[in-house]
């Protein structure tokens, strides 16, 4: 295998892979705002998200942190939910709905490219977004044009590999199953922005000031490795991804081999994954 990697057809395989794990992704929603909760929130209070904000997320997904910013903005404020995928944000503007939110928009949106209006927005957040977009400086650039003078913006990243171990496993075992090289320094991947100083490095390089990281323990809880691996089967399209060119035995042979790997974090209280996630945020200062 190569190092080779192309941007666009990155981002095609990755629109495809959401339009197809949107309703998984949505299903295993509640699981997920338990999981993410105490990062959303510290999101949300990084950017400075409050009654009568406008908000833009990027990278919103089925809109679990559009949500929950919409009920901080209240009926004052407005949440712009973007996506890649457009089916993934059918399943955000019904979960909006049902909540009785009628302060969510979605639009399908390139997270490289936010065709939105210049200075629209108090606060920009992204969560678990970031980190997969090919070009970061231009999806922080944009993200920097949306914000008034002065606005936040606020995302989550996985820390390191060695600090989410239930999801480096897995990723590993596939890669190894499918001889796929591990990504190069400045590709997109889970812990692109996870060492010491690359989250604010790429901060700055965009224009951002006053910037701040701060560490949440996000263990991932559920009842056995069994069900991790049933999540992870169904919810992150990226893993499909890597092992596609197997045959069917090949990739059940991956899973099951993470399925044993896994079962060294199940203990009393069930399985309790490694997860550690960054929450980086930085000030539009000037224009």
């Amino acid at each position: 295998m190569t190092g080779f990697f192309d941007p666009v057809q990155y981002k095609t395989t990755t629109r495809a892979q959401w339009e197809q794990a949107a309703e998984a992704w949505h299903r295993w929603g509640p699981f997920i705002e338990d999981w993410l909760g105490p990062a959303t929130q510290r999101m949300l209070d990084a950017a400075g998200v409050t009654t009568g904000s406008r908000v833009l997320d990027v990278a919103a997904g089925a809109g679990g942190q559009s949500l929950a910013a919409a009920r901080r903005v209240g009926p004052t404020g407005y949440v712009l939910a973007t996506d890649i995928s457009p089916t993934i944000l059918t399943f955000a503007a019904k979960a909006a709905a049902e909540a009785g939110l009628t302060t969510v928009g979605t639009q399908e949106l390139d997270g490289e490219r936010l065709d939105v209006a210049a200075e629209s927005f108090d606060a920009v957040i992204s969560r678990v977004g970031l980190i997969y977009f090919p070009d970061q400086q231009a999806a922080l650039a944009g993200m920097r044009r949306a914000l008034r003078p002065g606005g936040r913006l606020s995302a989550v990243v996985y820390s390191t590999a060695d600090r989410n171990g239930f999801f480096a496993i897995p990723v590993g075992i596939i890669r190894r199953h499918a001889q796929l090289p591990p990504p190069a320094p400045g590709q997109p991947g889970p812990f692109s922005l996870g060492a010491a100083g690359v989250a604010e490095q790429a901060l700055v390089a965009a224009g951002f000031s006053d910037i701040v990281v701060e560490t949440v323990p996000s263990p991932l809880r559920m009842a056995s490795a069994a069900e991790c691996v049933r999540f992870e089967r169904e919810s992150f399209g990226a893993l499909h991804t890597m092992l596609a060119g197997l045959p069917e035995a090949q990739r059940q042979a991956a899973w099951d081999e993470i399925g044993e790997a896994l079962a060294e974090f199940e203990g009393p209280d069930g399985f309790v994954g490694p997860c550690e996630m960054l929450v980086v945020s930085g000030r539009k200062v000037g224009r």
